[in-house]
């Protein structure tokens, strides 16, 4: 039996959220996280780099067009 547990300055922490009236679990969104923003451009550019190399992976378009590889494998992935 593998026992989960929560580490005291954790609990207190959140025991003090929730008294103060903040009763959901869900994380919320934070100013500084990334937001994935997919432009028409960067489509574009991607049917331009695959039309020259049908065998160039992610990892080079993200670094062509200096992007993260999950947003270059979204656009990827998402263009059909």
């Amino acid at each position: 039996m593998v026992m989960h547990v929560c580490h005291y300055s954790k609990c207190t922490s959140g025991l003090g959220s929730f008294m103060n009236g903040i009763s959901s679990v869900i994380d919320s969104p934070r100013p500084a996280q990334a937001h994935r923003v997919v432009t028409p451009e960067a489509i574009a550019a991607v049917e331009i780099i695959v039309k020259e190399n049908r065998r160039v992976t992610v990892n080079e378009i993200a670094t062509h067009l200096d992007v993260s590889h999950g947003s270059a494998h979204h656009i990827v992935r998402d263009k059909k």
